[in-house]
């Protein structure tokens, strides 16, 4: 005799109302289900060690020192990751954010980087901790000869790596100038030369992503990557301008035109002459007015930005 079966489950009684008056204690969280820290039993695919796992793009107000003596409060997008163990099924996340929070008053910028490593690398009995601040630093610029002034913002990284137990501070710093063609500023020059043909070189914006390795006991400001950067190339883009400022970058363009070969390697030499500095990269891209694509270079010295493989989106990430 064939049984008839109900055609839709049967279900509890469930309140259907938030409890906003239930309360969590002790016993009942430790009721609750953990399953980032289950069993090895419970790991998805095969069993490797993972050497970043955690979050990105958490956002907090995190204060910086200024060179001067003053203090600024920015916004600051944060990336956490940890190893994890090729027995272990996951970690808490969360606690990367709480480690944040905890000394995000108390502390300033490494500070905060170093103490949350440590907390967070403690709480999730990780060997090995990476964290990297992303922020946009804002300084008064002048103009070249108006005397106007406006807010120059450069987009910066901290990150800090602690890899068994030996910690490595890196910053990664953005520098927008612009880029004169020599090649194209001395056929201008032919034109009107030769055939009285007015010509113009052509010039762009460009971008240089400088990563350094901070050594020493002394402190790398912010302001000295940026005075560091402008000794090595003066063409920095302007913020306020009038018309004898115009008249006067393109006098400093004509001064200073620039390969992207040249860039890289003008960087490179201010960059080994700062004793704060040891292992760096450089970046650029020369975003062409000429061409429909851009002209980049990439130079590294010490083994910390050492490279055989580029990410797709190396250059494609450079946009001035």
């Amino acid at each position: 005799m064939t049984q008839n079966r109900p055609l839709t489950p049967v279900y509890p009684a469930l309140s259907r109302s938030y409890p906003a008056d239930f309360t969590v204690d002790e016993q009942y969280r430790a009721s609750l289900p953990d399953l980032q820290n289950g069993p090895a039993s419970l790991i998805v695919g095969a069993r490797k060690l993972i050497q970043h796992v955690g979050i990105s793009n958490f956002r907090l107000p995190i204060r910086y020192r200024r060179k001067d003596g003053g203090e600024i409060m920015l916004e600051t997008s944060v990336t956490g990751t940890v190893s994890l163990d090729a027995e272990r099924k996951g970690i808490n996340m969360s606690r990367i954010m709480r480690s944040f929070y905890a000394h995000a008053e108390k502390q300033f910028s490494l500070g905060v980087l170093a103490a949350a490593v440590s907390d967070y690398k403690d709480h999730l009995d990780s060997f090995d901790a990476r964290l990297q601040m992303r922020l946009s630093y804002p300084m008064r610029a002048l103009s070249l000869r108006s005397g106007l002034e406006g807010w120059q913002y450069y987009d910066i990284a901290m990150e800090l790596i602690d890899q068994g137990g030996q910690r490595l501070k890196v910053m990664h710093f953005d520098y927008v100038y612009s880029s004169t063609c020599p090649c194209s500023l001395e056929l201008s020059e032919h034109a009107r030369e030769s055939r009285a043909q007015l010509a113009t070189p052509h010039s762009q914006r460009s971008i240089a992503r400088i990563s350094v390795v901070m050594q020493g006991e002394e402190k790398l400001w912010f302001e000295d990557m940026v005075a560091l950067c402008r000794r090595a190339v003066a063409t920095e883009t302007q913020v306020m301008v009038k018309r004898e400022d115009e008249q006067a970058f393109a006098e400093l363009n004509a001064a200073n035109p620039i390969f992207v070969e040249d860039a890289v390697r003008a960087f490179a030499q201010q960059l080994e002459d700062e004793p704060r500095i040891g292992d760096f990269r450089v970046i650029a891209s020369h975003q062409e007015s000429l061409h429909s694509h851009d002209a980049v270079s990439l130079l590294t010295e010490g083994e910390t930005f050492a490279q055989t493989s580029l990410d797709p989106m190396t250059f494609a990430g450079l946009r001035a």
